[in-house]
């Protein structure tokens, strides 16, 4: 097979260990320490983002939290086929795996960023004190082939499949052993809540560090991240409101973002595309082709509307009940600002939503955590040895 080990070897162990073992949280608190001091990871914010997602307190943290029953295991293998577009999720991934007690063998994606070997050499060198871990690791990239990927599925006592919704169900046409659990990470939609009244009401520092989250879950990210907002709903908008936090928000892009040319083509031809297709637009906020943002006056199937590097769209609403009927299993995150992040909890619980997993502050859409999609990953990965 053309399959090429970028780290630990063909012969992976499928021995399970208990979910959250003081072996493997030490392993990612070593795998953090010596990522945070490396000159290299430093300058990438996604490798810093994983190193302090993985310290070891705060992974002591996670354990305490998740109150895992003591008579667990892990499932055996965990194959993971990781998304070709996000640098960094395939180590999140690797890290779930560990967690809830598995072997792991993940695909890497095929783009050749700069930030897999950077891990990849880090992780390689903490693995030689640790053994047993080493033994249930294994990174491997290979060209697109259903062959290969039924290969290691087969071999699989679980799968986490990042991914499009077309590369999903080509995944899961794919055989695997019987008992093999599969958890399908698809397209998913999200978008931003902001109360206008807030906005106005916020100071000058506090709207710059409104703008500097913004970026993160957006521009940071090109918008391809499933988390990042596409669609902003203002609750108590007002014109003054809106440009005061676009004005904002573009003045932190431009010293930021690194707006590439293709990227220019795309957000104009969008653009023209909406303004011949969409009639119902009627506002566009424009800035240096940095930032363009259509308010719409009328809403129908939310998904349509996905930009990318500084596109957005926006709609105004009166209650939180406005958005009742625009909520999908597709929407993932609500990043919110200025609103009580319990009463749109109970929205959603008391509306019976089949939408809406995630609700967080703006700047965390991108973080990532045990639990996503709505899955307790730990839990799902991991078997519960019963005694009656």
């Amino acid at each position: 097979m053309n399959v090429n080990y970028i780290l630990g070897e063909e012969n992976i162990s499928h021995v399970p260990l208990q979910p959250y073992s003081q072996m493997v949280i030490q392993f990612l608190g070593d795998v953090s320490t010596a990522l945070l001091k490396d000159s290299n990871a430093k300058q990438y914010s996604d490798i810093i983002t994983f190193a302090f997602w993985c310290r070891k307190t705060n992974l002591l943290r996670m354990k305490e939290e998740a109150n895992i029953e003591e008579n667990r295991l892990g499932r055996g293998l965990v194959f993971h086929i990781t998304p070709s577009n996000i640098p960094i999720n395939f180590v999140f991934s690797y890290a779930f795996g560990l967690l809830s007690g598995n072997a792991n063998l993940v695909r890497v994606p095929s783009k050749p960023f700069i930030q897999i070997s950077i891990v990849r050499d880090i992780v390689k060198k903490v693995l030689e004190s640790y053994p047993q871990i080493k033994e249930r690791t294994a990174w491997v990239s290979y060209p697109a082939s259903l062959d290969i990927t039924e290969y290691f599925s087969n071999m699989a006592d679980g799968r986490l499949i990042w991914g499009g919704d077309e590369t999903v169900n080509l995944i899961k046409k794919c055989g695997t052993n019987p008992k093999c659990i599969d958890l399908a990470f698809a397209d998913r939609y999200s978008f931003a809540l902001i109360d206008g009244k807030k906005i106005l009401e916020s100071s000058k520092e506090e709207i710059n560090q409104v703008a500097e989250a913004f970026y993160h879950d957006t521009w940071q990210m090109d918008q391809n991240a499933c988390s990042s907002p596409k669609l902003i709903f203002w609750l108590n908008q007002s014109k003054d409101a809106k440009e005061y936090f676009w004005n904002q928000a573009a003045d932190y892009a431009e010293k930021k973002y690194h707006l590439q040319p293709s990227s220019c083509v795309d957000k104009y031809l969008q653009l023209c595309k909406d303004a011949i297709e969409e009639e119902k637009i009627n506002h566009l906020y424009w800035r240096k082709n940095i930032a363009y943002c259509i308010e719409l006056s009328k809403l129908e199937d939310i998904t349509k509307y996905s930009g990318k590097c500084g596109y957005f769209y926006e709609y105004d609403i009166k209650q939180l009940e406005d958005l009742t009927e625009f909520i999908t299993k597709k929407v993932q995150t609500i990043t919110y600002f200025g609103i009580d992040p319990k009463k749109i909890q109970r929205w959603v619980i008391d509306n019976n939503l089949k939408g809406i997993d995630r609700i967080v502050p703006f700047g965390a859409a991108l973080d990532m955590d045990i639990i996503w999609d709505g899955y307790d990953i730990v839990r799902m990965l991991s078997r519960v040895i019963k005694l009656k």
